[in-house]
């Protein structure tokens, strides 16, 4: 059908079906870098606005990266599903690096580009010369991201459009959670589109959660434990399940180590029971009962792992198809809903009698060993320069001391990775998120968290290195377009350092060394703190310690003024 019929006769079409998708889908925000090939998609959108239909919101942005990045930290915030639009194969490979990050963190998305069929051979629709030339993919642009999805497919009619978007949007919610890919040909979505009768707003997907007797098994293993702890990395994914957390171990007196592959803020730091990050250690040779609570990779190297201890996996979906490889060496499996199983352990350990006044003795030691470890970074704190160049352990004490009780990190950084984690604060969910997969996606994560918690202050914590790979420009107009107002903190130390650190540690007396001769480690200086400005936000570089407590709190300010703010902060280290 020609596009000039459409218009005068005013049917709907194939974008109309989509969109009518999304809305009985529930999703909030379509987030798109657009390409031409969504003109009925953008039809069907002003359709809804000039008619006042309820449904999601459009966001552009320019770079595909920060497209599905911002689904992704939007998704991680409130758990609800987004739609991406990109252009293209093109397009596709641009996002293909955030796209299996949601792989890899378990986020549900829908996530569509375009394709043409016709290659102007429809004498009634011209789709233009450079789909033949260059953008179509053979075999379909679904090849392309294929083994980083979920599910990938072609909407292969206008009469399957709405049914194959709601069954995307459906497989990507349930278990393993992740993204779904649907390639959608402009010549399909433009044809005339008959809504099917009985449309309606899909279902949530149910809660899956482990059996009685699965429950029971584990609550004895644990009342029958001496020394029993919990290793987790992202139970903090879920608001109710870092609760849940709470309440178990409170109740028990079982200490929560977060592991070196922690992604979320998983336990308040302050609380007893919290024995630090990275690798258990000490810990896990005192314990007889080890909880591998919503873990990927709780022993590093797998052949490290405590086999003289009973070791309890605890997920909702433990075995993860994206890894090569994987060995959680479990005794005891309990699959389900881990906030519903964390309950449930605990309702049957009370139950069974389990008191806390029982384990006060147990709570005790655990106690004196959380005021050791804090004492013991606090006495490192203090040894940090308060002059000069600015040391990591400097400005992370400084945002603990000047940021809200309530701020949520974006932690992007490399070098100082171990001591962001160590050193910033956090008491309640949802405060601390590590990007995914390769670097360049903390600000398009950080606008997403901040589109979902706009009370909350979103501070983006990055390398030099780090920032350059991230879609800067895009970002940057793309928080002050839809009013996301951020604080980006750069750790500038000047270089590629872990290039450098890793080089010299397999290298220990190699030319390197011996010469200063260093390759793939140079960053080229720049006035990272220019590029706020061009944007109409605030921007300060910190060469001194003792200017970096005024800058943080002018840059704060600036945020809540609704001003999206880069302190270019130099590295003594």
């Amino acid at each position: 059908m020609a596009h000039e019929d459409k218009a005068i006769t005013n049917t709907v079409d194939g974008g109309e079906a989509i969109l009518q998708a999304f809305r009985n889908l529930g999703i909030d925000y379509v987030i798109s870098s657009p390409g031409s090939e969504w003109a009925p998609f953008w039809e069907a959108l002003a359709r809804q606005k000039s008619n006042g239909t309820p449904g999601p919101t459009y966001i552009d942005c320019g770079h595909e990266t920060l497209a599905v990045n911002m689904a992704l930290g939007y998704t991680q915030m409130t758990g609800r599903m987004q739609a991406v639009l990109l252009h293209a194969g093109t397009g596709l490979l641009q996002g293909s690096m955030a796209i299996h990050g949601a792989t890899v963190t378990e986020v549900p998305m829908i996530v569509m580009s375009g394709e043409a069929l016709s290659y102007g051979e429809d004498p009634d629709y011209e789709p233009g010369t450079q789909w033949i030339r260059s953008l179509s993919v053979v075999g379909g642009p679904q090849r392309l991201v294929d083994p980083l999805v979920k599910w990938a497919n072609q909407a292969t009619s206008v009469h399957t459009i709405y049914q194959s978007t709601v069954r995307a949007g459906e497989m990507a919610q349930r278990l393993p959670k992740g993204p779904t890919y649907l390639c959608m040909p402009m010549e399909t979505m433009m044809e005339n589109w008959t809504p099917p009768a009985g449309m309606k707003a899909v279902a949530p997907p149910s809660i899956v959660e482990a059996s009685s007797a699965d429950v029971d098994k584990i609550a004895a293993l644990i009342l029958s434990a001496k020394t029993p702890m919990i290793t987790t990395e992202a139970v903090g994914r879920d608001p109710d399940a870092f609760h849940a957390l709470v309440t178990l171990a409170d109740l028990m007196a079982i200490p929560v180590v977060e592991g070196r592959g922690m992604s979320h803020a998983n336990f308040p730091k302050e609380h007893p029971l919290y024995l630090g990050g990275g690798a258990p250690g000490a810990l896990l040779k005192q314990a007889d009962l080890v909880i591998v609570l919503a873990s990927r990779v709780p022993f590093y190297p797998a052949r490290n792992a405590p086999t003289d201890k009973t070791i309890v996996v605890i997920s909702d979906n433990p075995h993860k198809s994206f890894m090569v490889y994987q060995d959680l060496h479990a005794d005891h499996y309990l699959e389900g809903d881990v906030a519903s199983s964390l309950r449930r352990l605990t309702e049957a350990l009370a139950r069974a009698g389990a008191t806390a006044a029982q384990y006060q003795e147990r709570r005790a030691r655990w106690r004196s060993e959380h005021d050791k470890i804090v004492a013991a970074q606090r006495a490192e704190e203090a040894k940090a320069p308060q002059t000069g160049l600015v040391d990591p352990l400097t400005l992370c004490v400084c945002l603990r001391e000047i940021m809200p009780s309530d701020t949520i990190y974006i932690d992007e950084t490399v070098v100082y990775g171990n001591i962001v984690q160590t050193h910033l604060p956090w008491s309640v969910p949802q405060s601390f998120f590590r990007t995914p997969t390769g670097l360049g996606q903390a600000l398009g994560m950080g606008l997403g968290v901040k589109l979902a918690a706009s009370d909350r202050p979103v501070v983006v914590l990055t390398g030099d290195g780090s920032f350059l790979y991230n879609p800067s420009l895009a970002a940057f107009g793309a928080s002050k377009a839809n009013k996301l107002p951020i604080l980006a903190i750069i750790f500038n130390n000047r270089e590629y350092k872990s290039m450098k650190r890793n080089h010299l540690a397999l290298y220990p007396g190699g030319l390197a060394k011996q010469t200063g001769i260093h390759f793939g480690n140079k960053v080229d200086s720049l006035d990272y703190a220019e590029i706020a400005k061009a944007f109409g936000g605030f921007g300060r570089r910190v060469d001194d310690a003792a200017d970096l407590a005024k800058a943080l709190k002018d840059a704060l300010a600036a945020v809540n003024a609704g001003q999206t703010a880069i302190l270019d902060v130099v590295m003594a280290r």
